[in-house]
Formats: C-alpha cells, structure tokens, sequence
C-alpha cells in the first residue's frame, strides 16, 4: 500500500504523458544502446582537450606576467640609466648615473659599489641622453681594445 502511494506521487507529476511514460521511456532505451567509442579517438580527444587547456592556463600566466607591456602601458620614461662607463682594470669601474637631471659618478670594484663624487645637474636638452656613437666609431674601439 505504502509503494502504490509512492508510486501514484511519482506518476502524478507526469501530466500529459499519464501511465504510458514508462513504457515509452523503456522502449526508446531499449533501442538506443550503442556500442562504445573507440579507445584511440577518445585518448585523442582527452589529450586535445589537454593541451587547450594548458595553452589557456599558460597564455593567462603570460597575460598576467606581462599586462603591462601587452596592454601598451609604460610607467613614463625610465628616469634611471647609465650615462657612461670607463674600465679602470680588473673589475673595477667607473660609471657616471643619471637620473633624471642628476648625475653621479660611481665606482665599482669587487668589494661593492660606492658614490665617488656628485656631479653637476645636466641641462635640459641633456637629460635620458647619453652618448651613441656611430657604428663605425664603437666598433674600432672594439677592435683596438682587443688588439
């Protein structure tokens, strides 16, 4: 009596279909059994599926990475650079640090970096240039400082 209670409230949401639901749904699954796929194309379609999602991880870490640069965005002018460098000898240098309008002369040598001296305020036609010399001229210097 219990069953036919629960039975009766199962079928009653089905509306339309009445009693004949049950039959139809056995009749349509008995007839749409398929044979498994084969191992080989489903393998393939995993490992696709794998790499998709890897290249999207992996091109979101780059995105994230590099938003900045791949957005177009700059913070401005980079304010800090070297101006010039001089070798003194054995890993020991001289360098003159510009930043913005300032300039600093630095050495530079195996036990650390240190300020030797501050120099004066470039002009403005100066400020984040440093000297290019042509092609030609760096590469003789290149070539004499082998030689």
């Amino acid at each position: 009596m219990r069953f036919s209670r629960l039975l009766a409230a199962a079928l009653v949401p089905m509306g339309v279909w009445g009693w004949s639901a049950p039959g139809f749904a056995e009749s349509v699954n008995s007839h749409a059994v398929q044979p498994l796929p084969d191992l080989g194309v489903s393998a393939l379609r995993i490992f696709g599926a794998l790499l998709l999602v890897l290249a999207l991880f992996l091109g979101g870490v780059w995105l994230f990475k590099n938003s900045q640069r791949a957005l177009g965005r700059t913070n401005g002018a980079n304010k800090l650079h070297v101006v010039e460098v001089k070798s003194l000898g054995n890993r020991q240098s001289l360098c003159v640090i510009g930043y913005g309008r300032q300039r600093m002369l630095v050495g530079s040598s195996p036990a650390g970096v240190s300020l030797v001296s501050q120099l004066p305020e470039a002009l403005p036609t100066e400020e984040n240039v440093g000297p290019t010399p042509s092609f030609a001229d760096a590469l003789q210097s290149i070539l004499h400082r082998k030689s």
